[in-house]
Parts: structure tokens; C-alpha cells; sequence
């Protein structure tokens, strides 16, 4: 009888253990930057949280580096369930959603403050449910920041010194047309491609925020940065939204108020270090350029707000005029 006692309790707590093990998820986050930028900061603050808040049940496994891809095979993973969370620049989706175009709209966020009240706010929310019909379960917005200029020709400091340059851009529509009017020769490349064609001179100029600057060691293969701040980059953070829904309402609040405090961190690290890493990167010989013609610049780029209205409408740049009033 002892025995069977014995052989019954040990299987009961095999029965609990292979429970216990099922009932463990771990999720696929995925990113496409070294883990030297703030973007793993991110990421790693948002697994303590879940996993503490889970007590374990969620865990969470981080890819920096686009180990498992490029930016849009990230966002293409994260869709399919392959990747679970994905951490990429918000211009990936505008191809999925439009009107995340809005956002990357040249000078449309004079400060960070304006910028968090709107992608917090209803047009926010407006982008995020219109990812929901692409599968995709938008956890928040995460932070770039302002882009700027760097290039090995010269200071950037009027719309006219773009002229000629070859000027690595990313895939976002605005941005695009915005050095395409400024005369500027623009080439669309992947960010981990970007330091071998400035180095080799593919091209010649690139533009991106202090952070990324910074963290890809550009200013090895780039002499001049300009501080134009001409356009703010979000970055969006995404689940699959199968994936959520699938979880239990306890642990989709986990993972909802990790993204938040995650991204509240980062937001905080982004503000804080931008400095430092400007004066780091003059220190290593960067020519930092600080009087720039913002108004000459904002003046130069009002048609490429023309062209976003003329093919998406003004719905959601009314939406963002009345976030930022508040």
C-alpha cells in the first residue's frame, strides 16, 4: 500500500511538472539593431516584466542584430507567428498601413511631448487598429527620435547643400519625396547594409536618429553631422496577434503593461543620452553641425505634406492637429 502511495504521488508530480511545462510560452523578440542601442534596453525591460509578471510562465527570448532578418522580414515573421514580438521603425508598416505615413510626415511633431500625445492618443489607436487586420497586435510606440543628417561632403545647413548628394534613405514614402525635391539622389538600403555603402561610397549620405548613429558606429565612415531633426521616428511595437489572443486576460495585461512601462523607459533613456552621444561622437572627430536653417528646410518640404494629403486624405492630420492641442 505504501508503495502504491509512493508510485501515485510520483506520478502526480510528473503529471504537474509536464503541465507546468506546457503551460511555459516563450516568446521570439526580435529586432534589427546591436545590442548597444537603447531599442535592447527596451527589449530587455520588457522581458524582466513579463517574466516577473507571469512568475515565469512567459518567457522571452531576444534577437538583436536582424539576426532573423531585415526589417520587413521581421514584420513578415511577426504576421506569420514565426517571430512572436517585433521591435522595428514605424515607416516598415506603412506599407501594410498607410496612414502610418502621417507620422513620418517631415516637422509634423515640433517637440517629443507632441509626438507621445498623438502616438498615445486617438490617431495612435487609429493606426494601431488598422494593423489589426494584418494580423498584427500593436503593443505601443516605441522611440527613435529626431533624424538627422550626416554625409562626407560637407555641412548640411540650408535645403541646397542636399543637392547632388547620394543620400541612403529608408522606405518611408515621405521621406523619399522630401530628398527627392530637395535635389538630393536617394537610395533605399537596409540599415545593416548601410555601413559597407558609406564606407565604400554607394552612397555618400545617410539620415537617421543620434541613437542609431551612435550604435552603428557611422561616424567611422562620416565626417559631418547635421542636427536638422527634420523628421521624428517612432518605432512600432508589435505581436502577432493570433498569438495574443491566444493567451490567457492575465497574461495579455502582462504583456500590455510591460510594453508600456518598457517603452515609457526607453522613451526616458532616448531624452536623456542623446547628448552624451553627440558630444561622444564629436569627441571621435565628427564635425557637428548645430545652426541648421530649420525654417528654410520646413518652408522647402511643404509639397511632400501636399502629396501625403493629396493620396491619403486629411482625416488623420486633423486627428493629430486636435492630440496636439490638448
Amino acid at each position: 500500500m505504501t508503495r502504491f502511495f509512493r508510485s501515485a504521488g510520483l506520478a502526480a508530480l510528473i503529471a504537474v511538472g509536464a503541465l507546468a511545462a506546457q503551460a511555459e510560452t516563450t516568446l521570439k523578440f526580435a529586432h534589427p539593431v546591436p545590442e548597444t542601442d537603447l531599442q535592447q534596453n527596451l527589449a530587455l525591460e520588457f522581458k524582466r516584466i513579463v517574466e516577473e509578471r507571469t512568475g515565469g510562465e512567459i518567457k522571452v527570448q531576444i534577437f538583436p542584430n536582424g539576426q532573423l532578418g531585415n526589417e520587413q522580414q521581421m514584420i513578415d515573421g511577426t504576421r506569420s507567428g514565426i517571430i512572436d514580438v517585433t521591435l522595428v521603425g514605424l515607416n516598415n508598416y506603412t506599407g501594410l498601413v498607410p496612414d502610418a505615413g502621417a507620422f513620418e510626415l517631415p516637422f509634423i511633431f515640433p517637440t517629443r511631448e507632441i509626438a507621445y500625445k498623438v502616438l498615445d492618443g486617438a490617431p495612435g489607436a487609429t493606426v494601431a487598429a488598422e494593423m489589426e487586420g494584418s494580423g498584427l497586435k500593436l503593443l505601443g510606440y516605441g522611440e527613435n527620435g529626431y533624424r538627422n543628417m550626416t554625409n562626407n561632403r560637407g555641412p548640411i545647413r540650408v535645403p541646397d547643400n542636399l543637392k547632388g548628394l547620394r543620400m541612403r534613405v529608408n522606405n518611408s514614402k515621405a521621406l523619399n519625396d522630401m530628398f527627392n525635391l530637395l535635389g538630393a539622389n536617394p537610395q533605399q538600403l537596409p540599415v545593416a547594409e548601410l555601413y559597407t555603402a558609406l564606407e565604400t561610397g554607394v552612397v555618400d549620405a545617410q539620415d537617421h536618429p543620434i541613437g542609431i548613429v551612435w550604435s552603428f558606429k557611422f561616424n567611422e565612415v562620416q565626417k559631418f553631422l547635421s542636427l536638422t531633426q527634420h523628421a521624428y521616428s517612432a518605432l512600432g511595437m508589435t505581436m502577432n496577434k493570433a498569438r495574443f489572443d491566444g493567451l490567457t486576460p492575465d497574461q495579455q495585461a502582462a504583456i500590455t503593461e510591460a510594453a508600456a512601462a518598457a517603452i515609457k523607459m526607453q522613451r526616458g533613456l532616448v531624452q536623456a543620452k542623446e547628448e552624451e552621444m553627440i558630444s561622444e561622437l564629436e569627441g571621435q572627430g565628427m564635425q557637428v553641425i548645430r545652426d541648421v536653417d530649420v525654417a528654410a528646410f520646413q518652408a522647402a518640404i511643404r509639397p511632400v505634406w501636399d502629396n501625403y494629403v493629396a493620396e491619403n486624405g486629411d482625416a488623420l492630420l486633423k486627428q493629430i492637429e486636435e492630440a496636439a492641442a490638448k
